[in-house]
């Protein structure tokens, strides 16, 4: 398998490019943004092709503006796939809720079920494992599933509980920024009631809200033991409403709640 330093070596001879010159560009990328890291002395460029020394983030960009590469696939020949991203970031139990950017995502691909049994009906509970016909790999901006322009997506965290059992912790959440307004009213019961993905001065959270003599009130789930908050108007920003969720239901029962 070719190594990382000859592909840059093959890029850079294939635009008949000598060491000198690759000097010289990246003097300019210097200049252009005042940090001498970005420069690839003619020393650390023939480690980075003949001995497999890995350069800097800076140096990368460099050889990547210099040789026309992209940046996301010369990252793949380190072994680190920026696609793999999001996948990563799931399988991670991070304690408090935060919002998630799939964007990178989009450059790469994702393995998903091309086609399933004709005799499939959606509008009956089914075991689709069992009917999938054939995988295969579409990129991921295909994907209807991801609204990665409209959408933003964030994690409740692992020791997040204050929308339990709406929204148990670990959920991926699907927020609509267009829907910043708070609602004061107008459902019917606790599944309509709109639920809203924000930030405060201490993190992320995800709840019901009101507002009440420019407060803005943070109420949980009752289930959840988990006093309601106020935040000043100004000091919170609604990121949006949240009108999906993925999530598994065999999350561990929390022993102790406060």
């Amino acid at each position: 398998m070719e190594e990382p330093g000859q592909k840059f070596k093959r890029a850079r001879e294939g635009l008949n490019l000598r060491y000198r010159d690759v000097e010289v560009y990246s003097q300019r990328i210097r200049e252009k943004h005042g940090n001498e890291d970005f420069v690839i002395a003619l020393s650390r460029l023939s480690d980075i092709e003949n001995k497999g020394t890995v350069p800097s983030i800076y140096k990368l960009y460099s050889l990547c503006a210099i040789y026309g590469l992209n940046i996301l696939d010369v990252l793949d020949w380190y072994g680190v796939n920026v696609t793999r991203l999001a996948a990563d970031a799931a399988t991670l139990e991070v304690p408090n809720t935060h919002p998630i950017d799939f964007t990178t995502a989009g450059h790469g691909d994702i393995q998903v079920p091309l086609a399933l049994d004709p005799g499939l009906d959606l509008r009956k509970t089914t075991y689709v494992s069992r009917l999938i016909q054939r995988w295969g790999k579409l990129p991921l901006m295909l994907l209807e599933g991801l609204d990665l322009k409209n959408r933003r997506y964030a994690f409740i965290g692992s020791e997040d509980w204050s929308m339990y059992p709406i929204l148990l912790p670990g959920a991926l959440i699907m927020v609509d920024e267009t829907k910043k307004k708070v609602v004061q009213g107008g459902w019917n019961n606790e599944y309509e009631r709109p639920i809203y993905f924000l930030e405060h001065e201490g993190g992320y959270a995800c709840g019901w809200c009101s507002i009440s003599d420019r407060n803005l009130i943070l109420q949980p789930h009752p289930s959840s033991t988990v006093p309601p908050s106020v935040y000043p108007v100004e000091a919170v920003d609604v990121i949006g409403q949240v009108i999906g969720v993925a999530m598994q239901l065999d999350v561990e029962p929390r022993r102790t709640r406060s």
